[in-house]
């Protein structure tokens, strides 16, 4: 939200406008660089010592990190130290959050009872449709309370700051928590990989490789559909931001729907017929971008923005349970993390960037041609894959 609306303006020199979005989502793709690093790091303590202690370690990473970006002064006040530290504290973000998934999902597939692994690791695919809600509705709500004056000043950073009330509940949750019984059972076996990281390269590369490959469409729908098309929306089509942000409220809520959708079916199904079917899907919708968003009617890009999202949590929830079916225990955290956020410096990284250099050397239909082939690479990623299912944890 705050890369597409204001943090070219505040944190980079007064250039033109699409340089500074430009810069803005450089800023943006940085964290997803540091993602496998945060997978590496937090995967191997997740593996060794537990997935408890390590959620607890990863929140503080990134609750801080956020909290601090609310607390940055800008351009005008450091000079190029502005940017730099913006910089240093995304990378900090990427590094939280690059451990913080597969945690989440392992504590919710390891707690799963018989067939229903899907449907737990649905509950931290729910993460991201609830936190683009409360991010969206928090910046819908400071455009109408405040004047644009007001807003780049100093009102943007409210929802920054308010993050830190999500750390204290989140870290009083997770304290309160017993291990998994999968890792338990491990411990008392002493199971446990000393290397995780070395373990998973040399026996494990493969099937993180595909898991990864079959991420890139989550987040390229993701990305392309939130931030780049709110920046494109709000300058090139010059939509006032609360409609679009109005109009992204609306979209998320068929995410949310498509997420247990998703969940259920990959219970029944299987995870691979799921996929094959919303990749597909995704795969068509790159033709819908051009004609639909450069239409600048709010109710085809209303409608646009909704199947984007739809097929986002079609693709994104049966993830909770796929990446972790691919590793052993021994180096699960560690492969289903590194798995995940690995798909993130392909699939979302720089998604708005490139987004941004297609729309300006060729028009949007190029950027609805970025989200096929993205589709069209996780669909053979998940195309060479078995069928996770039927595996026993």
């Amino acid at each position: 939200m705050a890369a597409a609306l204001v943090i070219g303006p505040i944190f980079f020199p007064q250039s033109d406008q699409a340089a500074q979005s430009l810069n803005a989502f450089l800023t943006f793709g940085l964290a997803f660089l540091a993602r496998p690093i945060g997978a590496a790091l937090f995967g191997h303590f997740g593996d060794v010592v537990g997935r408890k202690t390590t959620l607890v370690a990863s929140l503080l990473v990134m609750g801080v990190s956020t909290t601090l970006i609310g607390l940055l002064p800008g351009y005008a006040v450091l000079g190029t130290w502005a940017p730099a530290l913006l910089c240093l504290l995304r990378f900090g973000q990427g590094i939280g959050l690059g451990g913080e998934w597969g945690g989440a999902a392992l504590l919710a597939t390891e707690n799963a009872p018989e067939g229903k692994r899907g449907w737990f690791g649905m509950f931290p695919q729910l993460g991201p449709p609830m936190g683009f809600l409360f991010a969206t509705a928090s910046f819908l709500l400071l455009a109408y309370g405040l004047s644009e004056e007001q807003f780049r000043a100093w009102g943007w950073r409210i929802p920054f700051l308010g993050s830190s009330i999500l750390v204290i509940v989140g870290l009083y949750v997770r304290l309160k928590l017993a291990e998994t019984p999968v890792f338990a059972k491990a411990l008392q076996r002493n199971e446990q990989s000393r290397l995780p990281l070395a373990e998973l390269l040399r026996h494990h590369a493969a099937p993180m490789l595909l898991g990864a490959l079959a991420m890139v469409v989550c987040y390229a729908l993701f990305y392309i559909s939130t931030v780049f098309s709110l920046s494109y929306g709000t300058t090139t089509l010059g939509i006032p931001r609360q409609e679009f942000l109005g109009m992204l409220c609306v979209a998320v809520l068929f995410m949310a729907v498509a997420t247990p959708l998703s969940a259920w079916a990959a219970d029944r199904l299987g995870r691979r017929p799921v996929l094959v079917g919303a990749g597909s899907a995704a795969l068509l919708s790159g033709f819908a971008l051009a004609p639909m968003l450069d239409s600048a009617d709010l109710l085809q890009i209303t409608a646009f923005l909704s199947l984007q999202l739809f097929l986002m949590g079609a693709t994104f929830a049966p993830m909770g349970a796929l990446l972790p079916e691919l590793f052993p225990t021994r180096v699960r955290y560690t492969g289903a993390g590194a798995a995940y956020n690995l798909g993130g410096i392909l699939g979302a990284s720089f998604a708005p960037y490139i987004a941004q250099k297609l729309v300006a050397h060729g028009g949007l239909a190029w950027v609805g041609g970025y989200v096929s082939v993205a589709a069209a690479i996780s669909l053979l990623a998940v195309l060479a894959m078995h069928e996770t299912r039927h595996r026993s944890f």
